[in-house]
């Protein structure tokens, strides 16, 4: 005679357990292939190689690698004011493994582009990194010396100063632009892909003077450029002899923040641990180092901030644009 099965209580708890599983796992953002991140994330720059953004944003890359145990693979996407990568977020899927640099452009667009999304509600932001300074030089050997030289010369040839930036709408164009129309100037603007081929083109002689980040500092290191500006509340560390525009009689100060984002419907949990990853990655040493080399320095907001931060941006820049006539047709 066979004897019924009798499941002792602690049998029944574990059959309980693991027909509980799937529905606990889902609830908890934990995915079915595994605890994120179970292969490489890509990272999207705005900027080419070779530039102070992605040599900076290469460094935070590796050191987010080891917190998360996965590689983080930079793939620069050049072009059109810094935008592409956010543009790129809008066709990804969101599942945390493709995130993006957002430069300040990003927020420009509704006012430049029409679109079919919204950069402040298309996007989740997940913290800001950094944050540029930006400054003006010249080619040392020319004939520019001085702020007030280059004023001058503007002055007097109405439309022909040349002068270089990272791109139209960007923040250096932009700045560039508000600055003659403060001072009543006409420039003649060249926009460049990125910092690395603006600096080319006045190495080459090819503009007379050029709006950018940092970037220059290692040329104006080696004799090659000299620096009549900076854009910042003070004078930069690396260049202390350069006089802030304030100083020069211009009531502007333009820096720009600039972090990372994940496409729109990244579950919470992915977000929360791409955040911890990205910020302990800032605080390794080789982090800071880097961005001294261009007198940057990490500048952390948390997601909710950073979205407040591109809502404020978002209104002053749609301002500036008005002011100086950029805005699209509506």
């Amino acid at each position: 005679m066979t004897m019924p099965t009798i499941k002792s209580p602690r049998r029944r708890q574990l059959t309980l357990a693991a027909i509980a599983a799937p529905a606990l796992l889902a609830s908890t953002g934990v995915r079915a292939q595994g605890v994120f991140p179970n292969k490489p994330i890509k990272l999207l720059v705005a900027f080419p190689a070779g530039g102070p953004t992605d040599v900076t944003m290469r460094i935070l890359a590796e050191n987010a690698s080891r917190v998360l145990g996965q590689p983080v693979v930079v793939e620069n996407r050049a072009g059109a004011a810094g935008t592409l990568p956010a543009i790129a977020l809008q066709t990804t899927p969101a599942d945390g493994y493709t995130v993006a640099q957002i430069p300040v452009g990003v927020f420009r667009l509704p006012f430049t582009t029409k679109l079919t999304w919204d950069p402040l509600k298309d996007l989740t932001y997940i913290l800001n990194v950094t944050g540029y300074a930006f400054g003006v030089v010249v080619p040392s050997e020319g004939p520019i010396k001085s702020w007030a030289d280059l004023v001058a010369w503007a002055r007097a040839n109405p439309g022909r100063l040349s002068y270089g930036s990272t791109g139209a709408l960007t923040s250096p164009h932009l700045g560039m632009e508000a600055i003659a129309q403060q001072l009543s100037l006409q420039f003649n603007h060249v926009p460049y892909r990125g910092s690395a081929d603006l600096m080319q083109a006045i190495l080459g002689g090819h503009i007379m003077a050029a709006a950018d980040s940092t970037g220059f500092a290692p040329h104006v290191q080696s004799g090659k450029l000299r620096v009549l500006n900076t854009w910042g509340e003070s004078r930069l560390p690396t260049f202390p002899d350069a006089p802030t525009l304030r100083e020069l009689g211009i009531n502007m100060v333009i820096n720009t923040p600039f972090g990372i984002a994940a496409p729109r419907g990244t579950p919470t949990d992915v977000v929360a641990r791409l955040h911890d990853a990205f910020k302990r990655a800032m605080e390794e040493p080789s982090y800071t180092q880097a961005l001294a080399r261009y007198d940057m320095a990490p500048t952390y907001m948390d997601g909710a901030r950073y979205l407040r931060f591109a809502q404020e941006f978002s209104d002053r820049e749609k301002v500036l644009l008005e002011r100086l006539g950029l805005m699209r047709p509506s």
